[in-house]
């Protein structure tokens, strides 16, 4: 384990937008930087992911000077998104949970429910540091998540992601294989390790940054979405269902909290600490 580095880093600054890969970022309390500090919700409050609209897959959203965002997808003029002055919330339910968000101007709202042809606005959470506790079954005191589905960032490994499209390669949908890593959205991704190496990891350093692993990671539909196409098929949940049922969990990745702050860079050591 002595050669496992940091390969990659990706945000996805709406939730459910196509991730951008950076070179390094700074890791605060409740993810990385940028990360999922905005989402759709639907007219009921609901936030909408690629469970419900694939086609967000194609959507693209760019970090831009002050916090805002410009938005782009196929056939679409972009659009370029301030950050809204917290003027007031609005009840977002995340997966169950309601928390309070700032909604985006009405332009931005306008571009995406024109996009997917459905009532959908965008809304920004304004102080993740108090708005969305993690689940405080695997949380501690005070820890709070973005808009990520769970916990604030998620860590795969390159050697498990060649493990699976092997395992895929002998199945029934091995047309659909090799996937990349992509399809499983992660925060960070690390090479070097042994295959499947990080279900056994409850503490790890990425340069100088700790984390904790809260969980390991059930895998959705999401998985099965082509990111780069928006086509869903059967993979990777067939193989992992058959090889990677952890209790009622298909499991790839693990969840990560920070336990100090600081910024990670793509090639940087990753140390198993416990």
């Amino acid at each position: 384990m002595g050669n496992a580095v940091l390969q990659s880093i990706h945000v996805h600054p709406v939730k459910a937008f196509r991730g951008i890969s950076l070179r390094q970022a700074v890791v605060e309390p409740w993810g990385l930087s940028g990360d999922r500090r905005w989402a759709l919700i639907d007219d009921g409050g609901k936030v909408v992911t690629q469970r419900e609209q694939p086609r967000l897959a194609l959507a693209a959203a760019e970090l831009v000077p002050g916090g805002g965002l410009r938005l782009s997808a196929p056939g679409r003029e972009s659009v370029t998104v301030p950050v809204p002055e917290p003027s007031g919330t609005v009840p977002v339910n995340i997966f169950g949970t309601k928390v309070e968000a700032v909604l985006a101007e009405d332009a931005a709202s306008a571009w995406c429910a024109d996009y997917l042809q459905a009532d959908v606005r965008l809304v920004h959470l304004d102080d993740p540091a108090t708005r969305r506790p993690i689940d405080p079954d695997f949380a501690l005191p005070g820890e709070t998540v973005s808009f990520a589905d769970g916990y604030p960032l998620l860590v795969t490994t390159v050697s498990s992601l060649d493990a699976l499209n092997s395992l895929m390669a002998q199945g029934d949908h091995a047309h659909e294989g090799p996937l990349p890593m992509d399809r499983f959205r992660p925060s960070v991704v690390v090479a070097g390790t042994e295959a499947w190496a990080e279900d056994d990891w409850s503490r790890l350093a990425v340069g100088d940054v700790v984390f904790r692993v809260a969980k390991t990671c059930g895998r959705c539909v999401v998985t099965t979405t082509d990111q780069g196409t928006a086509e869903r098929g059967r993979e990777p949940l067939r193989t992992l269902a058959r090889h990677r049922r952890f209790g009622t969990d298909l499991v790839f990745g693990q969840n990560l909290v920070p336990t100090s702050p600081g910024t990670i860079r793509v090639g940087d050591p990753v140390r198993i600490l416990d």
